[in-house]
């Protein structure tokens, strides 16, 4: 995390370390060296001045996209100028769940079925419900997103947001100047033959899913004003957001009501989205996203470069990474004027969050 916000300082130098008025960062697992305040620590490591403030934030997978929000939502308000909003998580050392002690009310109450707890449960209970999202399906969507991956690194467009970071295995020091989860010889049939893990004869597996893995993500916030003072150029505009909750056991479906209510708060309908970034937890999770809305399976606007299933999923800090990406798209896209970040969220949420394209040209025509 330190790490990820020296470098987002040092590709800002306009920017002065004091004028930054807050730093949030999420983690889903906050113990060891991801507790004690991580927006603070982090602050203080990556050598911002003492007078910045700092707070953490959970909201599991959404982590990072709360603390853009929370903090955009200080900026509009008129608190804050600039600000480093960003995510963490260290699941080599910290696993999901791992230390968590759920409140017994949880089962005994029936307030949530046993399956909540199981992501990949979860995941098979999406295909449950909407027979219609089919295994063969989940498979394509994950081999394509794995393709797609492997076509934007080949040409170079995922790597100038990278930020290369020491790493130690049983062979000694490395560098990882890349992520590690990609397999782009991945085809049909040898997705068809993985186990499904969590349910016999199921159809979430290894290979739908995304990999756990390590990483961080740090995005820098500013005020229409700050834009102008310091000389900034920006590459998105929020335009709305919205959280929303679902039934804990298909957690899955959390992004089809979080999106409809951005929509409806932004004034949009889905047909003015012009990219999608949809945070691939599991295909299926997409997937019932893109029924619900009526695009098909491989729409052109969907994960264009690829997603989690191919680069892997570091809970909290994904959030950061989907707009991350978005943004660079819309560089390439000045026909596009809204785009979507959204995800899936445990035990039942939804986060999603509409963009604006500042390099918008109506008159523009797709490439």
């Amino acid at each position: 995390m330190v790490k990820a916000m020296i470098e987002l300082l040092e590709r800002n130098p306009n920017v002065p370390k004091d004028r930054i008025d807050d730093v949030a960062i999420a983690a889903t697992t906050q113990q060891g060296d991801q507790g004690l305040t991580l927006g603070r620590t982090a602050a203080l490591l990556a050598g911002l001045p003492k007078s910045v403030p700092g707070f953490a934030i959970d909201r599991m997978c959404a982590g990072a996209m709360t603390s853009v929000t929370t903090l955009g939502s200080g900026i509009a308000f008129g608190a804050y100028d600039l600000a480093i909003a960003g995510g963490v998580e260290h699941m080599g050392r910290h696993p999901m769940g791992f230390g968590a002690d759920p409140n017994p009310r949880f089962l005994s109450e029936r307030l949530v079925g046993e399956d909540a707890l199981n992501m990949g449960m979860t995941a098979e209970r999406i295909h449950d419900r909407f027979p219609a999202l089919t295994k063969e399906r989940s498979d394509r969507f994950a081999m394509r997103s794995q393709q797609k991956t492997a076509a934007a690194y080949a040409a170079g467009k995922i790597q100038p947001d990278l930020v290369p970071v020491a790493i130690r295995s049983e062979s000694g020091w490395g560098l990882a100047t890349q992520d590690e989860g990609m397999r782009p010889e991945t085809n049909m049939e040898s997705l068809a033959t993985l186990r499904t893990p969590f349910r016999p004869h199921g159809r979430v597996s290894a290979g739908n899913s995304s990999p756990l893995t390590d990483g961080a993500t740090a995005s820098l916030l500013a005020s229409g004003d700050a834009v102008k003072e310091f000389g900034l150029q920006p590459k998105m505009r929020m335009v709305s957001f919205a959280f929303a909750g679902v039934e804990p056991e298909i957690m899955g479906i959390g992004p089809v009501p979080s999106t409809e209510k951005a929509l409806r708060k932004a004034g949009l309908t889905i047909d003015d989205i012009g990219l999608f970034e949809l945070n691939e937890a599991f295909a299926i999770q997409v997937l019932s996203l893109l029924d619900h809305f009526g695009i098909d399976d491989e729409d052109d606007r969907v994960n264009k470069w690829g997603g989690a299933i191919a680069v892997g999923h570091p809970l909290a800090a994904s959030g950061v990474r989907l707009m991350i990406q978005l943004a660079r798209q819309f560089e390439e896209h000045p026909e596009v004027r809204y785009g979507l970040t959204a995800m899936c969220v445990g035990l039942g949420q939804g986060g999603s969050v509409i963009w604006e394209n500042p390099h918008y040209n109506k008159r523009a025509r797709k490439a």
